[in-house]
């Protein structure tokens, strides 16, 4: 979560409006900056910190806000400001686990037109896209689509699909992915490293917006899909070349306290071996909904071990936003 300031793209590096066929200036300002404060006894206060700054894209007239959840998990208060300078509080209605999406609605107008939604499914590697962050046309970025694959984050988290993105934009926690054609790609979730003209180089991990679509309507009944919730461990895990291997836990959290440490190399789920850390949190969400046991099995110093974990349900460890 890169923070906002007085900066601006080189002007070759932002987008033109005569190389468009939209509207640029009401691109930029469906756009509007988040900040967030989260109390600093909440879950996700240690990782995530207590102030959280990025962006939110308005994606219905009236007013509705899609974000990055991790924006605003726990927010105790959130606020919105658009490029005219209009700042309103914002409530939390939403956040899925599963995609990361995260939905607030303004408690008052913020006079800017939505940005129509595309798909993902439409772009192909290669195809030119515009990366915009709250600011206007100085923090908009002409970039390009370098790849399209599963992504698998340690925070337990899988993507059948993600979209690569680079050159890297700084500000990119809940940026606006936008096609030729000025409709929404995708939101800006993480800076990675991807091969980009021949070499390495940062660029931007995008969740994919036809993942909003089939849960739309019950993130705004409901709060979240209306889904059993996953199995949650709290073991933070990363793929070293084939092996899948433990590298942080959450304070006391199902896999700290079945006895799992730092270093453990997870072999096994439920007898099936781990080909993948993608494929490990895949194999624990099939054995059934959050409070399944999920066996597991480890090697450390040399030695087996089976353990079993009763996993829980992460949302009942967060804070619930506050009525208004």
């Amino acid at each position: 979560m890169a923070e906002q300031g007085n900066w601006a793209f080189p002007k070759g590096m932002q987008p033109q409006q005569e190389e468009l066929r939209f509207d640029l200036d009401s691109a930029l300002d469906a756009v509007v900056q988040l900040r967030s404060e989260i109390p600093e006894d909440a879950f996700t206060a240690s990782i995530l910190g207590t102030e959280r700054a990025g962006n939110g894209i308005v994606i219905r007239d009236n007013g509705l806000v899609l974000t990055i959840g991790y924006l605003i998990t726990e927010a105790r208060s959130i606020w919105l400001t658009t490029n005219s300078g209009l700042a309103l509080a914002g409530y939390p209605l939403a956040y899925d686990q599963a995609t990361g999406f995260g939905l607030v609605q303004p408690l008052g107008r913020l006079g800017v037109s939505a940005l129509p939604r595309g798909s993902a499914s439409s772009c192909a590697i290669g195809d030119d896209v515009i990366v915009i962050s709250h600011g206007g046309r100085a923090h908009a970025l002409k970039a390009k689509i370098t790849s399209k694959r599963e992504f698998a984050g340690y925070w337990e988290y899988v993507l059948d699909e993600a979209v690569f993105t680079a050159p890297a934009h700084p500000q990119w926690a809940g940026a606006a992915i936008v096609g030729m054609d000025g409709r929404l790609l995708g939101i800006g979730s993480l800076l990675v490293e991807e091969a980009y003209e021949g070499k390495q180089a940062q660029g931007n991990m995008v969740v994919p917006i036809d993942l909003l679509e089939p849960i739309l309507d019950d993130m705004l009944k409901f709060g979240g899909p209306n889904r059993a919730p996953r199995p949650w461990l709290g073991m933070y895990a990363a793929q070293t070349g084939s092996q899948v291997v433990v590298g942080g836990l959450a304070e006391a959290g199902p896999a700290q306290r079945a006895g799992i440490r730092h270093g453990d190399i997870v072999l096994e789920v439920a007898g099936q071996r781990v080909a993948s850390l993608a494929d490990m949190f895949r194999r624990i969400w099939q054995l059934g909904a959050a409070g399944t046991a999920i066996p597991l099995t480890l090697a450390r110093e040399g030695s087996l071990l089976n353990v079993s974990l009763q996993s829980v349900d992460r949302n009942d460890l967060l804070k619930k936003p506050q009525l208004h």
